[in-house]
């Protein structure tokens, strides 16, 4: 059974890695920001802990698996995040890396649910090395090559089509 204290720290712990995450989201006024991060990393910490304490809750329990709902968590989240996936003007498709952070915090708050505390906090890192040191080599790779960045999608007349048809 895991002890209260250890419970809230957790629950604390992933609300300030997740608020953090999401604050950087906020700053570049992005989708998904502070509070929405927080949520999806308490969400699925609470989640996490909940499967854990299945065994101790439920000790005659014989087709208990813990790992079940956190694997229904990546994939509920990835239902979430495909919402703030956005196509714009035509061919321009933005917040993939909304989606990603989002994915990316709920496998933190697994992490801390179960916890991994060292595993979340290097992820952690990971996470804002890749926001603040690759960001500026993206910015530069783009600027060169552009076209080679666009992702092929269907004409916009067929959309219109489409939204006729509707």
């Amino acid at each position: 059974m895991i002890s209260d204290i250890d419970v809230v720290i957790r629950l604390v712990l992933i609300t300030l890695i997740a608020g953090l995450i999401g604050l950087e989201r906020e700053y570049h006024s992005r989708p998904a920001g502070m509070r929405t991060n927080a949520m999806v990393g308490i969400g699925s910490t609470l989640m996490t802990l909940a499967s854990i304490q299945t065994f101790a809750l439920f000790p005659t329990a014989q087709n208990a698996d813990p790992g079940r709902i956190a694997a229904q968590l990546v994939v509920g989240i990835g239902f979430i995040g495909a919402g703030v996936i956005l196509r714009r003007g035509g061919r321009q498709v933005v917040g993939l890396t909304t989606a990603a952070t989002m994915w990316v915090v709920c496998g933190l708050g697994i992490a801390i649910g179960m916890g991994l505390y060292v595993e979340a906090l290097v992820a952690c890192a990971l996470v804002f090395a890749t926001f603040f040191l690759l960001t500026p080599i993206v910015v530069k790779v783009r600027a060169i090559a552009p076209a080679k960045y666009a992702i092929p999608l269907e004409d916009d007349d067929d959309d219109e089509k489409d939204e006729e048809d509707d």
